[in-house]
């Protein structure tokens, strides 16, 4: 048995580098590879790439985000991982050619008439029949016949025993650019592969590598930050204001930019940008001159979105555009009603911190930076609610249950229906920092909002990015500005008119004959508006001074009052307090020498409504004054794109083999035919042929039947099977 086991053939094993060889060149390998680059691909489709990583933690969280950057699904073209199974890829797909491309070739030159005349029956379509013609005669016919329907052939003659001629076997084929598309499909895939890798991100990070270079993230910027002029490749952006020139381009990295600078400077002449009704961009433009210092030439352009502008083998797109330093004059207002006195505060959008003088920062130091200027500002208002939502008896529903108060500083967020869009007007935003370095960002608008027929100054305010604004809704006065307001807020605080206030309610409210209920009246007109200026503690465990609005009113409800009692007792208690602040205002108004208003007149009924909201609101706004946009002198700037990318005509020759590769494998159908002539004893010619096809379908058998009537004549004897 030994004996028997040794005389077996012994089989080498194969290399490990053999089986790496031929699992790489594999197809199901290349198209593993494939299926995952385009699963990846789709996740970058989805998610936005390069965004700011506070977007990625506001959108995810703060551990989904850590996941998905350790992943590097936020630059996932750029990823070690998405590189590696592009360069397998290419390296796969090259095998596949290297490997095949031979046989391809030696396959394309070869008709294959040496094949056996028995092996003609074992094709799916096959025929034979007989020629009244010599054997010459019959090869000459079948000659013609193949080369008028553009076949290409080759014979072989064949003799026999006694040396004379048995039969003559013709090979012939057609489409065989079949074959050439499986090479051209599979070299486009790995131009294409070739040429993203070329423009991507990888010849600037070996650059890095090798040279040393350190991303910075701000700060002044050193030749350990600066990349070559001659970078072959790379795609930067280029921030360039109004009226100036800047040739430095910052590549946006993982860690950080690196600085490209460029071979010329573009210099943005004028900026323009379109509008349409929704307030979304609809054309921007920018009027550029781009100077070259080699050649001391000039040239003027126009770039657009999808009109792009080369110059020197490298193309500026119109990315977006940007504030470009406008210069902004704000209006301090002290929302508590003092008198304001104070100087316009100067400011640049994105300039640098400045603090605010002592008078406006209230306690401890605030820095001021303003963050954006927004000229235009297109609202849906078709939702916008009643500004004065009263009942029958002309009460203010919102302020009726003040048990239930919950919320302040609404949001400006409109509801869904039926748009109705406005322009209304300026708006800044900015951003106050206090000595710990925390800060809330503040919007506020120029002019007043018209919201449900009353105008309001809109002053929003939030404490992180993630957020959305709040609005303080301050109700303009007559004249459209918030003095009228202030005025009111200013003698909300001053004791003698409160005082004042109480005795004209009083006297108009309480019957003359009744000394007992007016004095029981001006007790509680005086407690409802002291809780509501905050001078007095709602409730014995409060401070002695309260924040005070509505919600001091609650307090004190909910203390002093049985729950049974509460809606009703509230109810009268908001039509005293609404009482005696509109006598409050015809007292400030007197003291400025304004005509006293008439209650019944919808105008004041609906400005003391809002303005009863907004003064309880205004307690919680976080700052002692709003800086209010007085006047602006606004700089536009062109975020441009610039790119050398030599690599896309790489992946445009790729894209054209692609389309070529993927017809000729589609719609080009490899046929070859066998016709075999052999002489029979009648001096006649027996005739046997077969067809085969890469792939069986109807025209083929159609082709095939054309064929054979073609060769075979009508009235000659044949038989034939398919």
């Amino acid at each position: 048995m030994n004996a028997v086991a040794d005389a077996l053939p012994s089989h080498p094993s194969r290399s490990w580098r053999a089986d790496v060889v031929e699992l790489l060149g594999s197809m199901r390998f290349a198209i593993s590879l494939l299926t995952v680059i385009c699963v990846a691909s789709s996740i970058g489709t989805v998610l936005k790439q390069g965004e700011p990583l506070v977007n990625y933690v506001d959108q995810f969280g703060p551990f989904w985000t850590e996941v998905f950057g350790a992943l590097g699904l936020f630059h996932i073209y750029s990823a070690p991982w998405f590189m590696l199974i592009l360069a397998f890829l290419v390296t796969s797909t090259s095998l596949c050619i290297a490997r095949n491309t031979p046989k391809i070739l030696v396959d394309l030159r070869t008709h294959k008439e040496g094949i056996r005349e028995q092996a003609l029956n074992a094709f799916h379509h096959h025929a034979q029949g007989s020629l009244a013609l010599p054997l010459d005669v019959a090869q000459a016919h079948v000659q013609a016949t193949l080369a008028r329907r553009n076949w290409s052939f080759k014979t072989q003659v064949r003799t026999g025993v006694d040396g004379k001629v048995a039969g003559v076997m013709f090979g012939a084929r057609h489409g065989a650019l079949n074959k050439l598309g499986y090479i051209a499909a599979h070299s486009a895939i790995v131009l294409v592969c070739l040429g993203g890798l070329f423009d991507g991100d990888l010849i600037v990070k070996v650059q890095a590598w090798a040279q040393g270079l350190q991303p910075f993230r701000s700060g002044a910027v050193t030749e350990r930050n600066r990349l070559s002029v001659d970078n072959p490749t790379y795609r930067a952006q280029l921030f360039v204001p109004e009226g100036q020139r800047s040739s430095a381009a910052v590549l946006n990295l993982d860690k950080g930019m690196l600085l490209q600078p460029l071979p010329f400077e573009v210099e943005l002449k004028k900026f323009t940008v379109d509008y349409y009704a929704t307030g979304m961009p609809k054309r921007f433009a920018s009027d550029i001159v781009i100077h070259d210092p080699r050649t001391k030439v000039s040239k003027a352009a126009t770039v657009e979105v999808n009109h792009p502008v080369v110059y020197d083998g490298i193309t500026i797109f119109q990315s977006s555009f940007e504030d470009g330093g406008s210069q902004v004059s704000l209006k301090p207002v002290f929302l508590n009603g003092a008198a304001g006195g104070q100087p316009l505060v100067k400011g640049t959008v994105s300039g640098d911190p400045q603090l605010l003088p002592a008078g406006l920062a209230g306690v401890g130091a605030l820095s001021l930076e303003v963050t954006s200027l927004r000229v235009i500002n297109v609202e849906n208002m078709s939702g916008a609610q009643d500004a004065v939502p009263v009942d029958g008896a002309g009460n203010d529903v919102r302020g009726v249950n003040l048990a239930e108060l919950s919320k302040h500083l609404g949001s400006g967020a409109k509801p869904q229906g039926e748009k109705k869009l406005v322009n209304v007007g300026p708006s800044v935003n900015y951003k106050l920092r206090d000595a710990a370095g925390q800060a809330r960002e503040y919007q506020n608008y120029m002019m007043p909002v018209s919201i449900g027929g009353q105008s309001v100054f809109l002053l929003g305010v939030r404490d992180s990015p993630s957020e959305g604004f709040r609005f303080l809704r301050v109700p303009a006065d007559d004249k459209a500005s918030m003095t009228g307001w202030l005025r009111l807020r200013q003698a909300l605080a001053d004791e003698s008119m409160r005082r004042e206030a109480v005795r004209r309610f009083v006297s108009h409210a309480a019957p003359a004959d009744r000394p007992e209920l007016a004095e029981q009246l001006g007790v509680s007109a005086q407690r409802a508006l002291d809780l509501f200026a905050g001078v007095i503690a709602p409730t014995d465990a409060a401070p002695a001074k309260s924040q005070g609005g509505l919600q001091a009113l609650s307090d004190f409800i909910e203390k002093v009052v049985p729950e049974a009692e509460r809606e009703r007792t509230s109810s009268t208690l908001v039509r005293i307090l609404n009482g005696t602040l509109f006598e409050l205002l015809n007292v400030s108004r007197d003291k400025a020498g304004l005509a006293a208003l008439s209650a019944e007149a919808e105008p004041t009924r609906a400005f003391l409504t809002l303005a009863v909201l907004s003064m309880s609101d205004a307690a919680l706004y976080p700052a002692p004054v709003a800086l209010m946009l007085d006047s602006f002198e606004q700089r536009q700037a062109s975020v441009f794109q610039v790119t050398r990318t030599p690599g896309r005509n790489v992946v445009y020759l790729g894209c054209l083999l692609l389309i070529i590769g993927v017809f000729a494998m589609l719609y080009i159908r490899e046929r070859r035919l066998w016709v075999w002539l052999r002489r029979d004893e009648s001096g006649g010619t027996q005739v046997r042929l077969a067809l085969s096809s890469t792939r069986h379908t109807l025209d083929i058998d159609a082709e095939f039947e054309q064929v054979r009537s073609a060769l075979l004549s009508p009235e000659m004897k044949e038989s034939s099977s398919s």
